[in-house]
């Protein structure tokens, strides 16, 4: 039996569910659900699901403003990690701003998370000397590296969904 297709769509109310039972499995302190229904009413955000079949896999948001986004959050159930779909959602997230016009994509990633690192490296992601916030995460005290991307660009485009 092959594997369910896997979509890429608008994130809902109706996903807050399974999105915040991959939210808990995946950080320390989650977000809460009124905090990503509220990102779901506001003009600036998009946010993404992942589904293989009908369960969602996986999400991922940004804030767009002007020119710039900024990428808020990506998960994947642990179930589910090392399948592409982290890279599905930010090559989606990464269209949409093209398509907004947005120019530069900004995120943070914890000093600790090297496959994440590397896959934002693989997209075309960099920092530079010094780019990071000294004790970012608030659950562990950890610092964040400060990657962007610049011109948003199609760049990494091996595998593109």
């Amino acid at each position: 039996m092959g594997e369910a297709e896997v979509t890429i769509s608008p994130m809902t109310p109706a996903d807050l569910d399974e999105v915040m039972a991959i939210e808990h499995l995946s950080y320390l302190t989650p977000w809460s659900r009124d905090a990503f229904a509220s990102e779901l009413l506001q003009r600036y955000t998009v946010y993404l699901v992942a589904r293989e079949g009908q369960r969602v896999v996986g999400y991922a948001g940004m804030h767009v403003i002007w020119e710039q986004a900024h990428v808020t959050n990506i998960a994947v159930h642990p179930e589910c990690r090392g399948r592409g779909f982290g890279e599905r959602l930010l090559r989606e997230l990464m269209r949409v701003a093209r398509r907004k016009g947005v120019r530069q994509m900004t995120l943070e990633v914890r000093v600790s998370n090297a496959p994440a690192q590397g896959l934002y490296r693989k997209l075309g992601f960099v920092t530079a000397p010094g780019a990071v916030r000294k004790g970012y995460y608030t659950d562990t005290g950890e610092d964040a590296i400060v990657m962007w991307k610049e011109p948003l660009d199609e760049t990494g485009q091996e595998g593109a969904v």
